[in-house]
């Protein structure tokens, strides 16, 4: 029997013809700009978001942090909601890399409004630091999956721009949200100023994102890249998963939100079940009501041929992707109602 396997989206294989793609693809030196698979795929990227350049890296992760350190320097101050993965999942990289500060703010669901950032904005005292950046999060992991209508993202662009900061887009699934917004990558792309795209969640790929802006800013993080040793060699066999994911993988993203609801609307019928998020793309987040705890509710799949991930002390999170098809959905919900709570 299969693994329906709901721990994240990130545990997705190559598909067959992502694999056929990633063979036959051409490669070189990418630290020496010869790899012409990576070089199309960074074009394709800043093309669909309407950026002048991008950069492909291993992670998320690198490029949330290459473009804290592009866009600041140190003493500075990021800042961003309290949920946002910067914060809560880069090990403090923001003061390791990049020697500068956060202040966090607060929203249900991790979602800024432009008020919260005009008032978040420090006076410019000596004993204060100087308030850089911008990050906001589409989708946000920890707010269930939740996303930016762009009508919020330029109230907050606007901000920025009359507040001399930047605006960096940690689009981790940014295309989970573009699925319910039906905006374009181009139109989220000309509110912000640089996005950190990952391909190795929803869409599927097995490794990378892609950080896109302008030529400058692009040429700064190429060097920050290479010193946080990021500078990858024949790196097309990755790239050519990426540009497969972006030309085959982007339409059936409905397919996994339409799978979250169909759990939400299981779990909200579970008595053992409690505080579920609103799902609004693909992630279910949860919470069992006592005596049911994470450690046993997880065996209990575990044993049944399912899995899940604690997300807090009794929460618990579910994020449907490409691997687990309608069926899978269906048995995981059996499986679900059978909990000896």
């Amino acid at each position: 029997m299969a693994i329906i396997n709901l721990v994240s989206d990130t545990v997705t294989k190559p598909t067959a013809g992502m694999l056929k793609a990633m063979m036959a693809a051409e490669v070189g030196d990418d630290v020496f700009r010869e790899d012409p698979t990576v070089r199309t795929l960074e074009e394709k990227c800043a093309a669909l978001l309407g950026h002048a350049a991008g950069l492909f890296c291993p992670s998320g992760t690198m490029t949330n942090q290459i473009a804290l350190k592009v866009h600041t320097r140190p003493l500075d101050e990021v800042i961003c909601d309290e949920m946002s993965h910067i914060f809560q999942y880069e090990v403090g990289g923001y003061a390791f890399n990049s020697g500068i500060g956060v202040n966090l703010l607060q929203t249900p669901n991790g979602i800024l409004d432009a008020p919260q950032v005009e008032a978040a904005v420090r006076p410019r005292f000596d004993w204060l630091p100087k308030s850089t950046l911008v990050v906001i999060e589409n989708t946000c992991n920890r707010g269930g999956g939740s996303w930016y209508p762009i009508e919020r993202i330029r109230a907050i662009r606007d901000v920025c721009r009359s507040r001399g900061l930047a605006l960096h887009l940690d689009g981790a699934r940014l295309f989970n949200a573009l699925a319910e917004s039906c905006n374009t990558p181009a139109e989220i792309g000309a509110e912000v100023d640089s996005v950190s795209l990952c391909l190795s969640k929803g869409l599927g790929a097995p490794v990378g994102s892609v950080l896109t802006g302008s030529l400058e800013f692009i040429a700064e993080a190429r060097r920050v890249r290479k010193v946080m040793g990021g500078g990858m060699r024949q790196a097309g066999y990755l790239a050519a998963a990426g540009i497969y994911a972006l030309d085959h993988h982007i339409e059936r993203l409905q397919e996994d939100h339409r799978h979250a609801r169909r759990l939400a609307a299981t779990l909200a019928e579970l008595p053992y079940v409690t505080n579920i998020r609103p799902v609004q793309t693909n992630i279910a987040i949860f919470d069992l009501a006592a005596p049911a705890t994470p450690a046993h509710f997880l065996d209990y799949l575990a044993k049944n041929g399912m899995r899940a991930s604690t997300f807090g002390p009794q929460t618990i999170r579910m994020v449907t992707h490409l691997d687990v098809h309608a069926a899978m959905i269906e048995q995981a919900v059996d499986i679900l109602r059978r909990y000896p709570a």
